[in-house]
């Protein structure tokens, strides 16, 4: 297994706890956010396997007057189905619009389930491009590493590219999107109604685990995206991974990581090792974080260790 690929996969991460259910679809809860939005959590924390079927990413939706719009389609075309069935004990509108959040497996392989009613499949063109040149590789890695119960996917991409602060009208609902400029991913994008206040966030906002940091993300980056998002004050917070939450989650996890930045970029200048600023940052910021994330404790290592190979590419 390529180490980037291995990297890639690592990234899909996410543990959730319910709430509010309007309807159940077997294993696929359907949580009202609000009059027309919902949320399907995955009850999924970790890697995909035989047991949780490929199934560990959230998806949202928005019913408007002239469909649905989705916000990520899952990590299989038979995840995607069952996406699709639970979109149906809400509402019998079609999905008309997806869009992915950005090119992990785990929220865009589900796209072929809805290739027969939406007009538009919609990313960024950083995303695509990942998409194009990892895609045939995720399915084989999600079929292994799930023992097949993946069930076979077509490959299935977007259509429509975004660009930076984009505005549409879904349906009488209106929606800007927001790039976060590679803090997770290449081409990252977010999903702000700024009528209802919601924001849509993928991997780049996270609830009850460790805000979610890679080697082909751009920290810095991600660290502007959130204080921009807090600035919008959404009411509710719709995460890849994890239970809704609110902009006090996005602050505290601006704040986590301007600190832990700041302090690996300064150790790192005066040659200290990681181990020694992971011990002051544990000293340090422990007491005040620890109680507010469920993996600080294992998750703190991986992200002074990735951040010191990040100040020095």
């Amino acid at each position: 297994m390529n180490i980037k690929k291995i990297i890639r996969t690592l990234c899909l991460i996410g543990l959730i706890t319910s709430s509010a259910l309007a309807n159940t679809n077997a294993d696929f809860e359907v949580t009202r956010i609000t009059e027309n939005v919902y949320s399907i959590i995955s009850p999924s924390f970790g890697l995909p396997t035989p047991e949780n079927k490929g199934w560990n990413s959230n998806s949202h939706f928005v019913v408007t007057k002239e469909g649905v719009l989705l916000f990520d389609s899952g990590s299989s075309e038979a995840i995607g189905n069952k996406i699709k069935s639970a979109i149906k004990t809400i509402t019998d509108q079609p999905v008309r619009w997806v869009v992915n959040s950005h090119s992990h497996a785990d929220h865009w392989l589900g796209n072929a389930a809805f290739a027969d009613t939406a007009i538009e499949i919609i990313t960024s063109s950083q995303a695509l491009t990942v998409m194009k040149k990892y895609g045939e590789e995720d399915v084989k890695f999600y079929s292994k590493v799930t023992k097949g119960t993946i069930g076979p996917t077509q490959l299935v991409y977007p259509t429509l590219l975004l660009t930076q602060g984009q505005k549409r009208n879904f349906g009488g609902v209106d929606v800007e999107f927001i790039f976060a400029n590679d803090g997770h991913s290449p081409g990252d994008v977010l999903m702000w109604l700024p009528k209802e206040k919601i924001i849509f966030g993928g991997d780049v906002l996270s609830s009850d685990w460790m805000p979610v940091i890679t080697g082909h993300g751009n920290v810095p980056n991600l660290i502007n995206t959130l204080y921009a998002i807090a600035k919008l004050n959404p009411t509710m917070v719709l995460t890849g991974h994890g239970s809704a939450t609110t902009a006090k989650s996005v602050k505290r996890d601006a704040y986590l990581l301007s600190s832990v930045w700041k302090q690996v970029k300064t150790d790192s200048k005066n040659d200290k090792t990681a181990d020694e600023t992971l011990l002051n940052i544990r000293a340090k910021l422990g007491p005040k974080y620890e109680p507010l994330y469920k993996d600080f404790t294992s998750e703190i290592e991986r992200h002074v260790k990735l951040m010191y190979k990040l100040q020095r590419t």
